[in-house]
């Protein structure tokens, strides 16, 4: 993402995670997991959406990781379907969080997926998230629980991989909103610095 961007690796249930972590300019308030989208659709830690996230915490003074899922990149293992891939990002959480210190999560397509099962197990460990983002949820793809209802969810109007209406059908039984970005795709393109400002202003109001 830029110079100062560390790479590491940290253990994960299928072998080395490959992890890329960026510290904010001053003090860190705490640590952003970003989680990328679907891995056999192309989906990695560099995504641009995904570094999109990443530059709003980091912004916002956490320290923000971004990981490649098992069989992505430097990453060992191979795809596991999804639950595998939610034990990734748990491990990584573990691994980059220091006891008691604040998490933010966020994810993208698949990794919203992703990120709203993480959520679900932390809180029931009571070391649960301050806030979730969800960008273009995959919400019509894979079997999303209910969410705090502080969760941001962004979704393009125009997204031609998950519905609009697969969201709005998730988030209806929650009356979770959800924040439509006009004619936006799947990917955001032309519209990821909306995007990141949606994200930041989300977490300073």
């Amino acid at each position: 993402m830029n110079a100062q961007t560390q790479r590491q690796t940290v253990a994960g249930p299928a072998g080395a995670l490959e992890c890329a972590v960026d510290a904010p300019g001053g003090a860190s308030r705490g640590v952003a997991v970003v989680c990328h989208p679907h891995p056999q659709h192309g989906g990695t830690m560099d995504n641009k959406v995904v570094q999109t996230l990443a530059r709003a915490y980091t912004q916002l003074g956490c320290t923000a990781v971004r990981f490649n899922f098992r069989g992505v990149g430097a990453s060992q293992g191979s795809w596991a379907g999804g639950p595998g891939e939610i034990e990734d990002a748990l491990a990584v959480v573990a691994a980059l969080r220091a006891p008691g210190q604040p998490l933010w999560l966020a994810g993208f397509s698949f990794g919203a997926y992703v990120v709203s099962h993480v959520a679900t197990q932390l809180a029931a460990a009571a070391a649960g998230a301050e806030r979730l983002v969800l960008v273009g949820p995959a919400a019509s793809r894979f079997d999303m629980p209910p969410v705090p209802a502080d969760t941001l969810v962004l979704h393009g109007e125009a997204d031609d991989v998950v519905p609009l209406a697969a969201v709005f059908d998730w988030a209806r039984p929650q009356s979770l909103p959800v924040t439509v970005i006009p004619g936006a795709g799947h990917f955001f393109h032309g519209q990821l610095p909306l995007l990141k400002s949606l994200v930041v202003r989300s977490h300073l109001s």
